[in-house]
């Protein structure tokens, strides 16, 4: 069996309001170390909100590292203690307003693995009930209704950029190919 490099966790060297940087080595199986710095994040979960008549919920939004507006899925980091299933929910009600009725797991991702131990998991969010105002702490949050249709040309014309949103739309995309094939075929 082939053995696998180890991570030697060193110190913090900057920590943020939900992250950290640390400092870590990496021992190679030849003997060799390596210094890497790692973003530690807590992870993440995101949902794409189906509305009747193939309607997406959104949320505009200001980016400071993009130093732009966004128009993505609503999303938000784990809490300590909270499962991802926990997490979205919270953050539907925060950032849109809505409940979800039911959850559908999609994809589970490293959105920037070469730098970040961050996992973000998406799912689809059906049922939606109005469950009063938006009450998160976002500054500046519009909620966006599209069709399915126009995020999916919003994404080929590049005006979405965002990575669990394009993920998003393509899982879903996928999945429901998935449910007309395994309708189609006979014998079942």
């Amino acid at each position: 069996m082939k053995q696998s490099p180890t991570l030697k966790k060193g110190e913090v060297l900057l920590r943020g309001p939900f992250f950290a940087l640390r400092r870590c080595r990496v021992g190679y199986p030849n003997g060799e170390e390596k210094e890497r710095i790692i973003l530690e994040h807590p992870g993440a979960a995101a949902a794409i909100p189906l509305l009747p008549g193939n309607r997406v919920l959104m949320v505009r939004q200001y980016r400071a590292a993009a130093g732009r507006l966004t128009l993505e899925i609503p999303a938000g980091k784990l809490e300590p203690g909270e499962t991802p299933e926990e997490s979205i929910r919270r953050e539907l009600v925060e950032e849109t307003g809505y409940r979800a009725g039911r959850l559908k797991h999609l994809r589970s991702y490293y959105p920037s693995l070469g730098i970040s131990d961050e996992i973000i998991h998406i799912f689809q969010a059906n049922d939606l009930a109005p469950a009063g105002e938006p009450s998160g702490d976002e500054t500046g949050l519009e909620t966006v209704i599209l069709t399915l249709d126009e995020v999916r040309k919003k994404i080929e014309a590049g005006e979405i950029l965002d990575s669990k949103t394009i993920i998003a739309v393509r899982e879903l995309d996928a999945a429901q190919s998935e449910q007309v094939k395994s309708k189609e075929e006979p014998g079942e």
